[in-house]
């Protein structure tokens, strides 16, 4: 409720357009209905200069991509620049796709582009996004982590007012201390438990999120 990057054909260069969201927000009642978007990462251009050797389609599933404070580069996996690894792939925008993962960390979003070498060879790469898994350690897509492109159950919440809410660490480590946690996700809020004080909106299969006080 990801910064992402992705691979893609070899030593692609991927402009940073957008900062990296940490976190998801949105909005939550403690006694209507619930609501909370997902973050959603970088947007990223191919550059012209790719060739190919890491994968035949650009940021494919399981390549990997180094860290960048502007750019990302598309690296091997083995390498020691690797630092995130692809874990799905989709054409087309966030809003109108499948969801990333749950315990995915950034989102990166690739940038429609019509002039380079591409996977098929029609010199075309569709718009889409990648969602990423950092290689090493903090995760903060994992249950309790703080951030992230979704809500899921272990994640914490804090209130930003008028009903919005945000992620943060459960560990209280974040920028803002925890106020709910999310113990269990239902088809309805009548299906939460009665110790159940906010209802926060996870979307996917199971879209109502029972959040209880810490």
């Amino acid at each position: 409720m990801r910064e992402r990057c992705s691979v893609g054909v070899v030593c692609a260069l991927l402009a940073l357009l957008a900062a990296l969201l940490t976190g998801c927000s949105g909005s939550a009642s403690g006694a209507g209905d619930g609501g909370r978007d997902g973050r959603l990462g970088t947007e990223v251009s191919p550059s012209p200069s790719r060739t190919s050797g890491y994968g035949a389609v650009f940021l494919a599933v399981d390549e990997c991509s180094s860290f960048g404070t502007t750019s990302f580069t598309e690296v091997a996996c083995a390498g020691e620049r690797a630092a995130a690894r692809v874990v799905a792939r989709h054409d087309g925008r966030v809003a109108d796709g499948p969801q990333c993962p749950g315990t995915t960390d950034f989102v990166l979003h690739i940038s429609e582009q019509s002039q380079v070498s591409d996977e098929d060879g029609d010199g075309a790469i569709p718009q889409g996004y990648a969602c990423m898994r950092n290689l090493g350690p903090s995760h903060p897509g994992d249950p309790g982590g703080g951030g992230g492109p979704r809500t899921i159950v272990g994640d914490c919440v804090y209130g930003l007012g008028d009903g919005q809410v945000r992620e943060t660490a459960c560990d209280g480590k974040g920028d803002k201390q925890p106020e709910h946690k999310v113990t269990k996700a239902v088809d309805k809020r009548g299906q939460c438990p009665l110790s159940t004080a906010l209802y926060v909106q996870l979307g996917g299969e199971h879209p109502v999120g029972c959040a209880r006080p810490v």
